[in-house]
């Protein structure tokens, strides 16, 4: 598995992989009407691939193909995580996770799905609130989930957290 900057090139295949995650993997969790509201956040390409260069962004590839992406903002706020339903528990929401969290030496918060909020406890996120957020009529449940680096709470300032560091990524999302 390559983890590597995000590129406009990447808008179809990322926006393809968060319809299918959405619609497979979240589907125990959110009506039908909330998953469909959900997926239509990709609609509009330019402005998908737009928010994705805004941030840090980081794709997950294998074989060529993209099997997972994040990005995160200049603030720490990780806006999306997402493995492609086929590729999940293989470590690879993990890597990404930790290699945009190395962008945000000051903490992270991120709104989580139901589905995602296990996987985030389990990185070290402690849900801050629960939240209702109306989108195409339909209302949806996530929560607001902060993680303070390890040196702000005790633990030893050398203490290393393994983490991918990947070579000209910044929060701005250009390299």
């Amino acid at each position: 598995m390559l983890i590597r900057a995000y590129s406009p090139d990447d808008a179809e295949a990322t926006a393809q992989l968060f319809r299918e995650t959405i619609r497979e993997v979240c589907k125990d969790d959110y009506t039908p009407g909330q998953l469909c509201a959900w997926v239509s956040g990709c609609d509009d390409l330019d402005a998908w691939s737009a928010s994705l260069l805004a941030n840090g962004a980081l794709v997950a590839e294998e074989d060529g193909r993209i099997i997972g992406f994040g990005d995160i903002d200049a603030t720490g706020y990780l806006d999306r995580l997402f493995v492609h339903k086929d590729h999940q528990g293989e470590g690879i929401g993990t890597a990404l996770c930790r290699s945009l969290e190395a962008l945000a030496p000051d903490g992270v918060s991120t709104h989580a799905s139901i589905t995602a909020k296990p996987f985030f406890e389990a990185m070290g996120y402690v849900v801050a609130s629960e939240n209702v957020v109306a989108r195409d009529g339909e209302r949806l449940v996530n929560y607001l989930m902060n993680k303070i680096p390890r040196a702000q709470y005790g633990s030893p300032v050398n203490e290393q957290i393994p983490c991918l560091v990947v070579e000209g990524v910044t929060l701005s999302g250009n390299p």
